[in-house]
C-alpha cells in the first residue's frame, strides 16, 4: 500500500510539474524576443532584439508557488511540501538556477536522500517569436522525505490495517486457544473414563464373586462365611458409593453450591486427629509424619468436615506417592503471624515435573503414567483442596521436584478477636 500510494504521489508530482512548466513556458515565448520591457526605442534597442530573455527573470518565485500549490491542490496533494528551482543551460550544459525557493538548495544540493526530484523542460511554445531564440531552461521541483509524507497521508489506512490485522490475530489467537482448550477437555474426558471405570470395575468384580460364593450350597450352610461374603458385598457397595458421592461434590463446587458452616476451629487438633488416622497405613510402609506444630495462634474460622477432608486429603497423597522401595516420610509444619496462619506439608515421594506442577489443581487431571492404575482416584482431590483453601479466604501453592518430592503451602487468615 506504501509503494502504491508513493508511486501515485510521484506521477502526481510530475502531471503537476508539467501542468506548471507549461503554464511558464507562456512567458518565454512571450519574453523571448525583447529583453526591455520599459521601452524598446532606446539606443541599445538593436543589441536587446536579440538579448535572450529567461524565464527565471521574468516570473517572481511567489507566483510561481502559487501556480505549484494550485496546481498540487487539483492533483489532491494539498498539504504536500515542495521546493522549486528554475534554472537556464548554458552552450556546455551547465545548469544555472536564476529562480529558487528557499530551502531548494538544502533539499537539491546537500540533502538527497528520501527526497523526490523531478524536472520538466521549458520549451516556447511553437509559431511565438522566441521559438527559435531563447535558452535552453528546466524547471526543478523536490519533494522533501517523500517516504514520510506518504506514510503521513496513509496513516488513518495504515492505523485501520493494524487494527484490523490486531482483530485477526486476536481471532486466530482464540480460535487456537479454544481448539487447545477442547483438545485438553477431550484428553481429560477420556483419561476421567479409564479412571471411573478402574475405579468401579474392580468392586463390581468383587461383588460378583462374593454373590456366586454365597450362592455355593457350602457356603449357604456357613452363617460365618455368609456373613463376610455381605460384609465384602456391604464394603465395596459403600467404597463405590464414595465415588459417586465424590463426583457428585466435584459438580457441586464447579456450580458453588457449597455452604460453608464456618466457626472458630483449632487446626492443630485437626491435624492431629487427620494424622492418627494414617498411622497404619505408615506403619504398613515403614514411614512417618514428623509434627512440628509451632503456630503460636492456630485459631480459624472454617468449615470443620471441609478442612478435614482438604487436609486428609493432602496427608493421603503424601503417602499414596511414595517412592517405591523408600519409606514415606511426612513433615507437616505451622507458622502464624499476626494475621495468618501457615502450613506446610513436605514428602519425600515420586515428585512431579513443572507441567505437572501447573495443573495439579485443575479438575480430573491426572499425571500421565501410561495404563498403570497403581494408585487409584479421579484426579478431584487437589481441585478440591484447591476450591476449598479459597473458599475460606486462603492460598495454596505446591512446589516440586521429580523424583524428590513435593511441597504444599497453605495460607490462611487467621480468626479476628
Amino acid at each position: 500500500m506504501v509503494l502504491l500510494r508513493e508511486e501515485q504521489i510521484k506521477h502526481s508530482v510530475e502531471e503537476t510539474t508539467k501542468l506548471v512548466g507549461n503554464e511558464l513556458a507562456h512567458h518565454k515565448g512571450s519574453y523571448a524576443a525583447g529583453g526591455n520591457k520599459g521601452n524598446f526605442l532606446t539606443e541599445n534597442f538593436t543589441l536587446d532584439i536579440f538579448k535572450p530573455v529567461t524565464i527565471g527573470k521574468r516570473v517572481e518565485t511567489e507566483d510561481v508557488r502559487k501556480k505549484f500549490e494550485k496546481a498540487f491542490l487539483k492533483n489532491n496533494l494539498k498539504d504536500i511540501r515542495f521546493e522549486f528551482g528554475i534554472a537556464s543551460f548554458d552552450k556546455a550544459g551547465n545548469a544555472v538556477f536564476e529562480n529558487t525557493s528557499a530551502n531548494f538548495s538544502n533539499f537539491y544540493f546537500e540533502d538527497t536522500t528520501g527526497n523526490f526530484t523531478y524536472n520538466w523542460g521549458l520549451e516556447a511554445l511553437g509559431g511565438t517569436a522566441g521559438e527559435n531564440l531563447s535558452v535552453d531552461e528546466a524547471l526543478f521541483v523536490v519533494i522533501p522525505n517523500i517516504k514520510g509524507f506518504v506514510l503521513k497521508s496513509l496513516r488513518w489506512r495504515i492505523a485501520t490495517s493494524i487494527f484490523f490485522t490486531m482483530i485477526i490475530l486476536a481471532a486466530f489467537y482464540l480460535t487456537l486457544r479454544t481448539m487447545l482448550r477442547q483438545k485438553k477437555l477431550g484428553e481429560i474426558k477420556n483419561d476421567f473414563i479409564n479412571n471411573m471405570t478402574h475405579e468401579f470395575k474392580t468392586p463390581i468384580a468383587t461383588i460378583s464373586l462374593a454373590v456366586d460364593a454365597m450362592r455355593n450350597e457350602k457356603v449357604i450352610q456357613d452363617r460365618e462365611k455368609m456373613g463376610y461374603f455381605s460384609s465384602i458385598i456391604k464394603e465395596e457397595n459403600q467404597r463405590m458409593n464414595r465415588q459417586v458421592e465424590t463426583i457428585l461434590k466435584a459438580s457441586q463446587l464447579e456450580k458453588q453450591e457449597v455452604d460453608l458452616n464456618l466457626k472458630p476451629l483449632h487446626v492443630h487438633e485437626v491435624i492431629q486427629d487427620v494424622v492418627d488416622n494414617f498411622i497404619l497405613q505408615l506403619e504398613d510402609k515403614k514411614g512417618k509424619v514428623e509434627l512440628a506444630l509451632n503456630a503460636s495462634n492456630d485459631l480459624i474460622n472454617a468449615d470443620e468436615v471441609h478442612f478435614s477432608n482438604l487436609v486428609n486429603n493432602l496427608v493421603d497423597n503424601a503417602v499414596k506417592y511414595a517412592r517405591d522401595n523408600t519409606p514415606p516420610v511426612i513433615k507437616l509444619t505451622t507458622l502464624s503471624n499476626g494475621k495468618n496462619f501457615t502450613m506446610r506439608i513436605e514428602d519425600n515421594g515420586i515428585g512431579m515435573n513443572r507441567d505437572t506442577v501447573k495443573r495439579i489443581f485443575e479438575r480430573f487431571y491426572r499425571a500421565h503414567t501410561g495404563n498403570v492404575h497403581n494408585v487409584k482416584g479421579f484426579g478431584l482431590g487437589l481441585s478440591y483442596v484447591k476450591t476449598m483453601v479459597e473458599a475460606h479466604d486462603g492460598d495454596i501453592k505446591a512446589e516440586s521436584t521429580l523424583g524428590k518430592g513435593s511441597t504444599f503451602t497453605l495460607d490462611l487468615p487467621l480468626k479476628k478477636s
